[in-house]
């Protein structure tokens, strides 16, 4: 086949999520016979990309800004604090256009299997967050992923969210269980997030 930059070139693509190795070689090969219009252009924003964005030291988003543009927007509502599993989900909640908070992302769920501990995850800044908010957040929305770990997640949060004494809800789950949320229809997910009922009472 070709020589070894292109042989790197499929090794990488086929890392991305739901290229395994043939589909990696087509999308090379799309990449290299595009040249100019695509491959260029695209090697100059994955180079912008990771030059300038970073994550938001408040709730974990990725922005080229840091707090990100969502933290920034005084037209959200500062009393709702939606917790995602990762910046995924964040964006598949803000397609829905159906929530006006803001967020904190926990980077992963709670796993025993993968040995992910509640110290691996941004929890311990979610609450640091909730309590130098001053009473300013009202609810928690937890908007996790309707798996084994994250209704494990759910459940440590809910104990440890007790002793704030802020009303705490959960998405509905016309979310099927076992889904991800960054792969729903944005109906669904604003139907989940309209319907969100309270946990932990």
């Amino acid at each position: 086949m070709g020589g070894p930059e292109i042989e790197r070139l499929i090794q990488l693509l086929s890392k991305l999520p739901g290229l395994g190795p043939r589909s990696a070689r087509r999308a090379a090969l799309h990449l290299m016979t595009r040249k100019d219009t695509l491959m260029i252009p695209l090697n100059d924003a994955l180079s912008n990309a990771a030059a300038r964005v970073t994550a938001c030291g408040i709730c974990g988003n990725l922005d080229s800004i840091d707090p990100c543009a969502i933290c920034r927007d005084n037209r959200r509502d500062p009393k709702l604090l939606c917790v995602i599993e990762d910046v995924g989900d964040l964006w598949a909640l803000e397609r829905t256009a159906s929530f006006r908070g803001r967020y904190h992302v926990l980077g992963g769920t709670l796993s025993a299997l993968e040995g992910v501990k509640p110290e691996d995850l941004s929890i311990g800044a979610l609450m640091a967050r909730l309590e130098e908010s001053a009473g300013e957040i009202t609810e928690v929305i937890l908007a996790l992923n309707a798996t084994v770990d994250g209704q494990t997640t759910v459940h440590y949060l809910v104990d440890r969210l007790k002793a704030l004494g802020l009303k705490v809800s959960r998405i509905a789950h016309g979310v099927p269980v076992g889904g991800e949320l960054d792969y729903l229809d944005d109906g669904t997910l604003s139907a989940a997030l309209a319907s969100r009922r309270a946990v932990g009472s």
